[in-house]
């Protein structure tokens, strides 16, 4: 079904794979040119270096979670002007439903934004982020970076970045994203999917083969093979969105004929161009997916690689299940999926089809192919989520909706809201079968810290509705026998041009409208000389997610004002981090007031930090929080996973690695130091570090600092070494700064 090559390969004529172990001579250096990565980076690289690039983009987008404190952070660093086409779309906090007027108060600061600087405001209910880009944006060869980590345009020539607010404000300021060149992973695909079979299938399957080794951290995943021409555009991108759950920097495929029909159909054949890998191409690893040899897969709880085709699940529930019970109890939740066992087989209580990965034309054709005269029942509830508007309008044309709807199930709005958990969350104890991107702890909307829990597996709307049509119990739709009609799309922008407001051609003079809950970022200190942190949280879950570090949700609604979100950090996982770093945070507002922070329980702090460091001044000492997790950031590229903890006055986090280049991005941009740690750590909650000459060492470019871990619990005085890998000269300075806003200042 997969397999994955265990070093480089040169492919040829973009078929025949030679490993590196075959012994045949080739310069690897010149072979890397071949890819069809090296062309599109090498055409957006203004910094003449292949090996250290400085990326600039051909447009940005952004949804309403993020783009009011992007502009924020902008305006405070000299916004004029935006100049590149910048969309901000509004299918995120699209119900306002939570929070009175503040999510459509964020709604109208962003259409005035647009206005003010020239922007495209995209309403709400009108396609969520990433189905307009493709729709209206995407290009062959173009580069766009999105403040969402699903930002992926690959399947149609478009290598998109997902990225925190930070990397996108130094576009709007005309700067560079910089990063070493990545490497470059093939993934080939050969044969035809079987009926039945969909995108999430293929999808869940390469997640499954490659996360857990990070085959594919950091890198870009190509698409090429024969493969690729047995699948249709949407098809493509349906799998080609999900590449976000490997922790890949990005994806880019090889085009063909249906990519430029798709953008003929969507009034846009200018956009094509034939992309392809040179006749022969070296990559830094090689995935082989036989298409016609993968299965109904669905992703259990609670992360997008804990894969198992639905077939072996069926054939050991009861095992498969309990180990997946005992997972979620290392993490802290208990749930209990073996009650959903019903005469051998597993019951799901609902299904939702909705987002950029499930929302797409083609699989909501197919499942109402499924659906067709058949009754989703009392007992299973199924909602389907159009991805735009002109896709619910040719799918109303053509009769699908009408499929869909007389079994029973509910259609609604362009909206990504199951995928974050701010729609459609279960009941208490149920168990949710969803074609959308994520299936983490409350990401269908549930808290457990208040005792409710429900659980999300992912799963193909094809599955999704077999599932349906049989009373909830799991059904894999090769089990069934189903003609699918494959009714042909016609692209309608007639809504968009009613709708949209398009102004980056002529922006307008106009005032930024803001709401109450609309507030700027406070002010943040630079670096000092020295520095103390408080270790508030330590979490040793194999990967922390973003979900984990500041919940999704219901808390959205609080992302444009900075301290009022802050409260929610951690709450989900570490309930009284907040309490903790605030209360640290007090002697840092005192020592930037001028006064001495080293009183009460601190006192005696510094008496151990002088017997280190007999020249540490108080007012020369940065006092602030830390958290440890071993790997953090897998998941979301919100930056408020970062800049939660820098407005509670956090100033590094320390982890053995980080699971994702915009998580670790993040932190830098909000002026938090990302040290890595080699050794086990000998440190624990409530323990302080001190750090003599961090700002030197991080001007000189030291690779790593000397740590002294002080105990609360006893007289102990430990010493660890924490390093600073891989800064740029750029990111020294941010971190030297305090955050890119002093920066850019």
């Amino acid at each position: 079904m997969i397999s994955l090559y265990e070093n480089g390969v040169v492919l040829v004529n973009g078929k025949e794979i030679i490993s590196e172990e075959s012994g045949v001579k080739y310069n690897k250096e010149d072979l890397k040119k071949g890819t069809i990565a090296y062309k599109i980076l090498a055409d957006h690289n203004v910094s003449n270096n292949m090996e250290n690039l400085s990326l600039k983009f051909d447009c940005l987008a952004s949804h309403d979670i993020t783009y009011v404190g992007i502009i924020q952070t902008a305006r405070a660093s000299g916004l004029e002007k935006f100049p590149i086409p910048y969309v901000l779309t509004n299918c995120h906090n699209t119900l306002c439903a939570v929070g009175g007027t503040i999510n459509e108060d964020d709604h109208m600061f962003g259409l005035s934004a647009a206005k003010k600087y020239g922007g495209i405001y995209v309403p709400p209910h009108q396609g969520v982020i990433h189905q307009y880009m493709r729709e209206t944006m995407a290009g062959c060869g173009k580069m766009i970076l999105g403040s969402d980590s699903h930002t992926r345009y690959g399947a149609l020539g478009t290598m998109a970045i997902g990225e925190g607010g930070g990397e996108l404000v130094k576009q709007i300021l005309s700067k560079t994203y910089d990063i070493k060149y990545p490497g470059i992973v093939g993934i080939y695909l050969k044969g035809a999917p079987k009926k039945g079979i969909g995108p999430q299938d293929i999808a869940l399957t390469i997640i499954k083969a490659v996360f857990k080794s990070g085959y594919v951290k950091n890198k870009v995943m190509e698409f090429v093979g024969e493969g690729i021409s047995n699948l249709d555009v949407e098809f493509r991108n349906g799998i080609d969105v999900m590449t976000t759950e490997t922790t890949c920097l990005t994806s880019i495929w090889k085009t063909d004929d249906k990519v430029k029909e798709y953008l003929e159909e969507h009034g846009r054949v200018e956009e094509y161009k034939e992309l392809s890998p040179e006749d022969v191409a070296y990559y830094d690893g090689m995935v082989v997916v036989d298409l016609d040899k993968i299965e109904s897969m669905i992703a259990l709880p609670f992360h997008p690689s804990n894969v198992y085709s639905i077939k072996e699940l069926q054939e050991n529930l009861e095992e498969i299940l309990t180990k997946v019970e005992a997972e979620a109890l290392e993490q802290g939740m208990k749930i209990d999926l073996k009650s959903k066992i019903k005469d051998g087989s597993l019951f799901a209580e609902q299904g939702v089809i909705a987002g950029c990965a499930g929302g797409t034309y083609d699989n909501i054709v197919d499942a109402a192919d499924i659906l067709k005269d058949k009754s989703v029942g009392v007992d299973f509830t199924l909602s389907v989520y159009p991805s735009s508007q002109p896709t619910y309008i040719e799918l109303n044309k053509n009769g699908t909706i009408a499929k869909v709807m007389e079994s029973g199930a509910v259609v609604r709005s362009a909206f990504c809201g199951p995928c974050f958990g701010a729609g459609d969350t279960p009941a208490n104890g149920q168990l949710s079968l969803r074609h959308t991107t994520r299936n983490f702890p409350s990401r269908e909307g549930s808290k457990p810290g208040e005792g409710q829990i429900s659980m999300v597996a992912l799963m193909d709307a094809r599955s999704i509705a077999a599932t349906a049509i049989n009373g909830g119990r799991l059904t894999a739709a090769t089990e069934l026998n189903i003609e699918f009609t494959k009714p042909k799309y016609e692209f309608n922008d007639k809504v968009y041009k009613n709708k949209v407001y398009d102004g980056f051609e002529e922006p307008k003079s106009s005032d930024l409208i803001y709401g109450p809950n609309i507030i700027d970022w406070p002010k943040m200190p630079a670096l000092t000389k020295d520095m103390l942190l408080k270790v508030c949280a330590v979490i040793n879950d194999p990967v922390t997610t973003t979900d984990e570090l500041i919940p999704s949700g219901e808390t959205s609604s609080y992302r444009s004002n900075p301290m009022r979100l802050a409260e929610f950090t951690l709450s989900r996982r570490v309930p009284d981090y907040t309490k903790k770093a605030k209360e640290i945070h007090k002697a840092e507002i005192l020592r930037e007031n001028g006064e001495n922070p080293f009183i009460g329980d601190l006192e005696k702090v510094l008496n151990k930090i002088q017997g280190i460091d007999k020249g540490a001044k108080p007012l020369e000492i940065g006092i602030g929080s830390t958290i440890y997790a071993n790997k953090p950031g897998d998941g979301s590229a919100r930056e408020q996973a970062a800049s939660c903890q820098k407005v509670l006055g956090g100033w590094a986090n320390i982890a053995k690695e980080y699971a994702t280049k915009r998580y670790r991005s993040n932190l830098i941009n909000w002026g938090m130091i990302p040290f890595i740690v080699k050794q086990d750590i000998n440190f624990e909650n409530d323990d302080y570090i001190y750090i003599k000459d961090i700002k030197s060492a991080i001007e000189n470019k030291d690779d790593s600092i000397k740590g002294y871990v002080i105990s609360t619990k006893n007289e102990d005085i430990k010493e660890i070494e924490l390093r600073l890998e891989a800064l740029t000269d750029t990111e020294r300075k941010i971190l030297v700064d305090g955050c890119l806003i002093n920066y850019y200042k």
